[in-house]
């Protein structure tokens, strides 16, 4: 959801020479020792070699053995191997950059915010002070923090507090002050400054009302970006991830991603989406890079988040009636933005939560190509969350050929508030992956990592199993939208794979595709629900190197 800013910081052909991957000449790789899955057919092979950063060989060990050259031999001692994983919606940096700032993840109630708080003022004594990660759904206070919930701990700097959805954050009186904020100050479009019931701002500031303060503080330089954007990279591969869908780039971190991946140093493949502010110059020219990194498209926002109430939704939220979210951006722009792709073959995708987001992004994409509609889909246009969902316009997705690029540890976060926003009846469109898989339309699995923790297993386990990781789900949770294993398998290997146009090259363990296997110490396949988000990545392959291994 957030792309990286200010508060973060108070196709080459098969068996080519490709930058990230391993050079000619090296050691062939076996592995065998445990089952591996090739996202092909059901069952698992006993062995494969790697070659030249591509699969060799794909089915018994002996044939494995046979001509490979000065092979180096790993036994997976009854892990189980994948197709690598790739996480088709993250914020690479921001992953990074969290161990940056203030680690506001898991506070249970505002007077724990305040300790927290207190603890990194303490440590850090002077500058701003920028944090996030909280959510106030199971709080005891019932309530969203404020201005004086901040003051009382500082009150002599600015302080900006960013909600775990990266959709709202509360500023403290400082925060407001430098950013000209009073009572009078007027909502910017696609943004509110909540208020008190006398009118006084409250210090909540939802969507691009954050920006007021955003602005005002010190910019991130080159240097923390790129060694966030490092950081990231490198706990992604002991994750288990060999590639990523980056969105929201800057071209900062765009060139730091092929800076990284010419000098050997990124372990995993990217394919970047730009923000809006930054993509002139690939709607100019049309998508660019090569090897292990591609910028291949734009990313835009219609709405907020759900958690915020910024969701777009056709009508009215159930715990708060006088408000049905917000549009980020004017759909007019948003097709603008849409025509200038389409000229230069550049890929969009567009960020919408709510049933009226989804919607107007849906019709902005059928319009956009009302005289060719097979255009579209051969475009694959993506919408990123696609959370709520009206019923009728589930089948939209395949009938269009939109990519639905969902994250599924969010139904396992929203599941204790998405009932009070929504009510009962909406639910029959959230977090629909069951409806949207029957309907014939490809779901692309990500994490929205740092809004969510980033974990692949967690991911794998909130699709096939739609319960928190303490085994509750609640009462009308719509169980039935879980997916099968397989399903979610391909969620985060082919479906990826398909929505970054690498089909051919990536997400199956196949004879000729690009070397890329995540191994994790339980068998996904047939683990117990429990036992799969406890479970650890084993080793990561990615391109044919070696980039994590603790077996």
């Amino acid at each position: 959801m957030p792309h990286l800013s200010r508060r973060h910081f108070a196709q080459a052909s098969l068996g080519a020479l490709l930058v990230g991957c391993a050079p000619r000449g090296t050691p062939d790789l076996i592995i065998y020792g445990g089952p591996i899955y090739t996202g092909v057919g059901e069952a698992p092979v006993e062995a494969l070699r790697i070659s030249n950063g591509v699969f060799a060989v794909v089915g018994s060990l002996a044939d494995a053995r046979a001509n490979a050259r000065g092979a180096r031999a790993i036994d997976l001692g009854g892990a189980a191997a994948l197709p690598g994983f790739t996480d088709a919606h993250v914020h690479l940096t921001g992953v990074g950059a969290a161990a940056l700032t203030l680690d506001l993840v898991g506070v249970t109630s505002i007077t724990e915010l305040q300790q927290r708080l207190r603890t990194y003022a303490a440590a850090h004594a002077e500058g701003p002070i920028y944090g996030r990660g909280w959510i106030e759904t199971h709080w005891p206070e019932g309530r969203f923090p404020n201005r004086a919930d901040i003051d009382a701990i500082v009150s002599d700097r600015p302080v900006f507090l960013e909600r775990v959805d990266g959709h709202a954050a509360v500023a403290n009186s400082a925060a407001l002050q430098l950013a000209q904020i009073d009572n009078n100050t007027a909502n910017p479009s696609g943004g509110s400054i909540e208020r008190d019931a006398s009118g006084a701002a409250t210090g909540m500031l939802i969507d691009n009302a954050m920006s007021l303060v955003q602005s005002r503080f010190p910019p991130p330089t080159e240097a923390m970006i790129r060694e966030a954007l490092q950081q990231g990279a490198r706990l992604y591969a002991s994750r288990g991830w060999t590639g990523v869908h980056n969105m929201s780039t800057s071209l900062v971190e765009a060139r730091f991603f092929q800076e990284l991946a010419a000098s050997g140093d990124l372990p995993l493949s990217a394919d970047l989406y730009l923000t809006p502010d930054d993509a002139d110059g690939i709607l100019e020219t049309g998508p660019y890079g090569e090897g292990a990194v591609k910028v291949r498209g734009i990313k835009m926002y219609m709405d907020g988040a759900l958690g915020s109430r910024g969701a777009a939704l056709l009508a009215p939220y159930s715990d708060a009636h006088a408000s049905s979210g917000l549009l980020v951006t004017p759909p007019e722009q948003i097709a603008a933005m849409i025509q200038r792709a389409k000229a230069k073959g550049v890929q969009v995708t567009t960020h919408a939560i709510g049933d009226r987001g989804n919607r107007l992004v849906l019709d902005a994409y059928r319009d956009a190509y009302a005289d060719n509609p097979e255009a579209l889909r051969n475009a694959r246009y993506r919408i990123e969350h696609a959370q709520i969902l009206a019923t009728e316009d589930i089948p939209r997705f395949a009938a269009q050929g939109v990519i639905a690029s969902m994250q599924p540890s969010h139904a396992i976060s929203d599941l204790f508030f998405a009932p009070a926003r929504l009510g009962l009846n909406r639910l029959a469109g959230a977090y629909a992956w069951r409806a949207l898989l029957d309907s014939g339309a490809t779901i692309a699995g990500g994490t929205d990592a740092p809004v969510e923790k980033g974990d692949p297993l967690v991911e794998f386990y909130a699709a096939t199993y739609r319960h928190d990781l303490s085994g509750f789900a609640g009462p009308d949770w719509r169980l039935e939208e879980a997916v099968s294993r397989a399903e979610a398998l391909r969620m985060f290997t082919a479906a990826p794979a398909f929505a970054s146009f690498t089909e051919n090259e990536r997400g199956t363990i196949e004879v000729g595709k690009r070397a890329n296997v995540t191994v994790f110490s339980a068998d996904l396949m047939t683990a117990e629900p429990s036992a799969i988000p406890t479970a650890t990545a084993k080793l990561t392959v990615s391109d044919g190197r070696v980039t994590h291994e603790a077996l």
